[in-house]
């Protein structure tokens, strides 16, 4: 079982910069591929960003690539989205999630593929 908790979202000016935080209950926490996703008002919930157990690998999305960027500590069971240079459009929840207790295959991209999730951060990027 693991537990989720987001913190960080806000209200930013367009072109500035958030950090989410994600802070993992548990013990199977360097066991689980961890992803970032987003959902606006009246779309659909949206990949942002994945991770590896190790922190190596990591996916991030073609609308965030180049500004967003995903890490981890295991040592610290958290997981981070560092955002720079914030879009209007990057206005929405954001969710952090775990995927199967020691699942090791490729980075999972699907929401329906992540076992659980927090209770989401709002950020609002004005222009």
């Amino acid at each position: 079982q693991v537990q989720l908790v987001e913190s960080g979202g806000g209200l930013v000016q367009a072109g500035g910069s958030l950090t989410l935080s994600c802070a993992a209950s548990g013990r199977t926490f360097s066991t689980h591929v961890m992803g970032w996703f987003r959902q606006a008002p009246g779309k659909e919930r949206e990949f942002v960003a994945a991770i590896g157990w190790s922190g190596e690998s990591t996916y991030l999305a073609d609308s965030v690539k180049g500004r967003f960027t995903i890490s981890r500590d295991n040592a610290k069971n958290m997981v981070y989205l560092q955002m720079n240079s914030l879009k209007p459009e990057d206005t929405a929840v954001y969710y952090c999630a775990a995927g199967p207790v020691s699942y090791g295959g490729t980075l999972l991209l699907a929401p329906e593929r992540y076992v659980y999730w927090g209770q989401g951060t709002q950020v609002t990027v004005s222009s």
